[in-house]
C-alpha cells in the first residue's frame, strides 16, 4: 500500500472541497447541486481514505511500532508542512510536528530538510563525490609531506644488528571554517487554487536545484582566498600547447598527473563547449576519442572515464583551467552549519507570493593534490 500516495491524494480532494466552499462564499450564494455533489463525493473518499490509513496504521504498528512511529511522523510533518505553505493552517504551535515558528515563518520539519540535502547531492556529483565533515569552528585537516627536499620516510633493506637511520615526512593541516550562504525561491499563492500541485516537492525540488548549482560553481571554481577554494584550486597541473584547443597527448598525460590508486572513481569535467570540441577529436585510426557508454551514470566515456558536463566550468580561453580530471575526495568540504530551510509567509505578500530561503555555513579547500590535476591552457 503506497500511504504517500494516499495522502497526495487526500490533499487535492481536501482542495476541491476548499475550492467549492471558496467560490459559494465568495460569490455569496448556495452551493448549486453540482458542487454539492462534487463536494459529497470528495468527502466521501477523503473518509474512505482516513479509514484506510488507519486501518494500515494499526497493522503497521502491531508488525514494527518503532520503525512505522518514525514513517507516521514524517508524514504528519509533510501534511503539516504544506498546509502551512498553502495557507489551511494560518500558525502552528512551536514544536508541533516537529517545525519551529519564527518572527516571520516556520522553519521546515528536519524529514523534509534532509530530503533537500539529499536532492542537492543527487544533482551535483561533486558533492556527492567529496570529502564531507560537519564540524563546528574551524576543522583542520591534516596533510601529509616531505620534512623538506631530501627528508621523508625511506624503506629499504637491513642488516640484522644494525641501526636504522631515522627520517621523517612532517604533517601540516588545511583549514576549514565556514562561510554564510544563502538562497530564496519565491512560490506564487495561486498554488493553493491548484489540487493537483504538490507544494512539498516542488519545494524540495528548486531549493535543491538552487543550491546544487551554486555549491556545484563553488566547489569547482571556488570564489578566492576569503571563500571557498575549488578543486581547479589543485597544484598538480600542466600546461597545454594552445590557448583554445587540446589535443589527445595532452589528454593523456593529464590523465597519468592522477596516481594510479587514485584512479578507479576518477572522472573528467569540463565546460559544454570544451566537451562539444573534444567531441570531434579522433585517434590515429579516425575513431572518435569520446565512446558512448549506455551502461553507465554519464552518457560519454574519454579513455576509459565518465565525463562530467558543468556550466559552471571555464571554456577553453587564454590562461583558463578548462578540464579536470580526478578523484573528487581530493576536496574536502565542511558544512559547519547544516542547510536549514525557513518559509516567509508575510514579507511577500504584496506580490501575491511567500517565500522559501535556505542558509548553510561551509566551506571547502584541496586537501590532497595527488587525486586532482587541471589542464591549463597557453596564456595569450
Amino acid at each position: 500500500m503506497n500511504l504517500k500516495a494516499l495522502m497526495e491524494k487526500r490533499e487535492e480532494l481536501q482542495c476541491v472541497m476548499d475550492a467549492l466552499v471558496s467560490a459559494a462564499d465568495t460569490e455569496e450564494r448556495a452551493m448549486t447541486e453540482e458542487e454539492t455533489e462534487k463536494f459529497d463525493k470528495a468527502e466521501k473518499e477523503i473518509r474512505a481514505i482516513d479509514e484506510t490509513i488507519s486501518r494500515a496504521d494499526r497493522v503497521r504498528k502491531l508488525e514494527k511500532p518503532e520503525q512505522h512511529a518514525e514513517e507516521n511522523t514524517e508524514a504528519a510533518e509533510e501534511r503539516a508542512f504544506a498546509n502551512y505553505v498553502l495557507g489551511r493552517a494560518s500558525e502552528l504551535r512551536a514544536g508541533e510536528q516537529n517545525m519551529t515558528m519564527s518572527n516571520n515563518g516556520a522553519i521546515i520539519p528536519t524529514s523534509i530538510a534532509n530530503r533537500i540535502i539529499k536532492a542537492v547531492k543527487d544533482r551535483c556529483p561533486i558533492l556527492a563525490g567529496a570529502t564531507i565533515y560537519n564540524v563546528k569552528g574551524t576543522l583542520k585537516v591534516p596533510v601529509w609531506g616531505k620534512a623538506n627536499t631530501t627528508h621523508d620516510i625511506a624503506v629499504g633493506y637491513q642488516t640484522e644488528f644494525t641501526a636504522i637511520t631515522a627520517d621523517s615526512g612532517k604533517f601540516t593541516s588545511i583549514d576549514l571554517g565556514g562561510y554564510l550562504a544563502g538562497a530564496l525561491v519565491l512560490i506564487g499563492r495561486s498554488v493553493e487554487n491548484n489540487s493537483a500541485f504538490n507544494v512539498t516537492n516542488f519545494i524540495i525540488n528548486q531549493m535543491a536545484e538552487e543550491i546544487a548549482v551554486w555549491i556545484e560553481g563553488q566547489l569547482l571554481t571556488g570564489t578566492g582566498s576569503d571563500a571557498a577554494q575549488g578543486a581547479l584550486n589543485t597544484t598538480t597541473t600542466m600546461a597545454a600547447a594552445a590557448a583554445t584547443a587540446v589535443t589527445a597527448d595532452e589528454l593523456i598525460s593529464l590523465q597519468a598527473m592522477v596516481k594510479q590508486a587514485y584512479q578507479r572513481n576518477a572522472c573528467w569535467t569540463m565546460h559544454p563547449d570544451t566537451f562539444t570540441a573534444l567531441r570531434k577529436l579522433k585517434d590515429g585510426n579516425n575513431r572518435y576519442l569520446l565512446q558512448d557508454d549506455i551502461t553507465g551514470e554519464f552518457p560519454y566515456r574519454l579513455l576509459g572515464k565518465p565525463v562530467y558536463v558543468s556550466d559552471n566550468m571555464p571554456t577553453m580561453a587564454a590562461g583558463s583551467k578548462a578540464i579536470l580530471y580526478g578523484d573528487y575526495s581530493g576536496i574536502s568540504v565542511n558544512f559547519r552549519e547544516n542547510i536549514s530551510v525557513e518559509v516567509l509567509r508575510e514579507n511577500y505578500a504584496t506580490q501575491h507570493a511567500l517565500g522559501v530561503i535556505s542558509w548553510f555555513e561551509f566551506d571547502a579547500k584541496v586537501t590532497d593534490n595527488q587525486k586532482l590535476a587541471v589542464l591549463t591552457m597557453k596564456a595569450s
